[in-house]
């Protein structure tokens, strides 16, 4: 037995608890198939010159030690020179690590980083249901609605003033006055008016103007009397003013009540027309970028932007941080419900699963021969003695059985030997 069999040769790395017992195992059948080569060259000695019995046990004792040595150079071999002696074709994986690194490398990418094979997994993995599941357990979703929240008021508390107002006055602005907007906010409106998604903003317009009209008719009846010829009399603008503001809110209140109104109309044409218009109508566009140009090269407009996001980001960094706050009340009952379809909803189900499977599919094909360049970038990394000490401690274990195998396997050949001698 060489000292290369001592519990603590080649095996220098490795603290964590796994590499621990991994050594702890390791050192275990190296003493088992150490003790082997011990106790057959202990036979091989006491036997020897013996005839009858103790003959084969000899000749059985004399195999297993020529076993068990050739063994013991076999795999020592693969980590280290046996006894230290520079011996040609040993010591393979410290001479060898970069080929090595590289076979697996190929090997992992190859055979496991495959778009069917991971997208076969993932598909049988069943994402959706155990992600909904495990949702819907214990405090799971409170916790992600609070690590997201956390993460999302630091993430917005670190976007400092000066940074938005870079932003905004160095790329946005000067990258807005640049390009031409008429065709892409036609566009845009026509696509508005199409899908009739202004009613809203229309009804809460003529609702505002309707309650205002009501609330403020001594200030409308005061404009009417003071935009009145001076030759009127007093009670003729009265009356007028009275008619005027009668007559509008009635008005207001009709194109409110009824969506079918011509004024309702006459606006969807108008900005049918516009939208063409910003798309098609040179003359149209050029006054578009004029008016354009005058508001944002305004100063008032970068400020102004910058005063709003810095509002809304303060807003939402105070509803984030309050435990009890909206954002977070909101955003757990819509966790909790996704948890629930997950799990009930099969269309919803096979559809996350397959989105995720596409992700991971796409990742593999993309990036997975980039992904697997860690593996002998890490091995390129270690030198020959560390990568030879980290596989070593990983299936030094199992090939310490080759060694008890060779003894066993040896002294079952040298008695067949001998028995055959005899016999012939």
């Amino acid at each position: 037995m060489s000292t290369l069999d001592a519990p603590d040769a080649g095996l220098d790395i490795g603290s964590s608890a796994a590499d621990v017992e991994r050594r702890r195992r390791l050192r275990r059948m190296r003493t088992v198939a150490s003790s082997l080569l011990v106790l057959a060259a202990v036979l091989y000695v006491l036997t020897r010159d013996e005839d009858g019995f103790l003959g084969y046990v000899n000749a059985g004792a004399e195999a297993a030690m020529v076993g068990a040595i050739a063994d013991w150079f076999a795999v020592t071999a693969l980590f280290r020179h046996p006894l230290g002696l520079p011996i040609p074709h040993t010591a393979i994986i410290p001479r060898r690590k970069e080929s090595l690194g590289a076979s697996l490398q190929e090997f992992v990418t190859e055979n496991f980083l495959r778009e069917d094979v991971v997208r076969e997994r993932i598909l049988g993995a069943d994402p959706a249901r155990r992600a909904g599941a495990w949702l819907a357990a214990g405090r799971h979703a409170e916790r992600v609605v609070d690590e997201g929240a956390r993460m999302g008021a630091r993430a917005l508390a670190r976007v400092k003033a000066d940074d938005v107002s870079a932003v905004v006055t160095d790329a946005l602005i000067p990258r807005l006055l640049e390009e031409p907007l008429s065709p892409m906010a036609g566009q845009a409106l026509g696509e508005v008016v199409a899908e009739r998604a202004h009613t809203g903003l229309v009804d809460l317009t003529l609702a505002e103007l309707h309650r205002w009209l009501l609330k403020n008719e001594d200030e409308v009846t005061g404009i009417v009397v003071e935009r009145a010829p001076w030759w009127t009399p007093q009670w003729v603008d009265d009356r007028v003013a009275v008619r005027l503001h009668g007559e509008a809110v009635r008005w207001v209140g009709e194109i409110l009540d009824d969506q079918d109104h011509r004024a309702r109309h006459a606006l969807n044409h108008w900005l049918e027309d516009l939208s063409a218009d910003l798309q098609h109508d040179p003359e149209t566009q050029e006054r578009a970028e004029r008016l354009k140009q005058r508001v944002l090269t305004q100063p008032q407009v970068a400020k102004t932007s910058i005063a709003i996001w810095d509002a809304l980001r303060r807003a939402f960094i105070g509803s984030l941080e309050d435990p009890d706050g909206l954002v977070r009340r909101r955003a757990l009952e819509e966790l909790r419900v996704l948890a629930e379809r997950l799990q009930t909803d099969e269309a919803l189900g096979e559809r996350v699963d397959l989105a995720v499977a596409d992700a991971a599919s796409y990742v593999v094909d993309r990036y997975g021969s980039e992904v697997a360049t860690i593996i002998s970038a890490t091995v390129n990394r270690w030198d020959g003695k560390e990568t030879a000490q980290r596989i070593e401690l990983h299936v030094g274990r199992d090939l310490q059985f080759i060694r008890i195998n060779g003894t066993v396997v040896g002294a079952l050949a040298g008695l067949v030997i001998h028995t055959l001698s005899d016999v012939l």
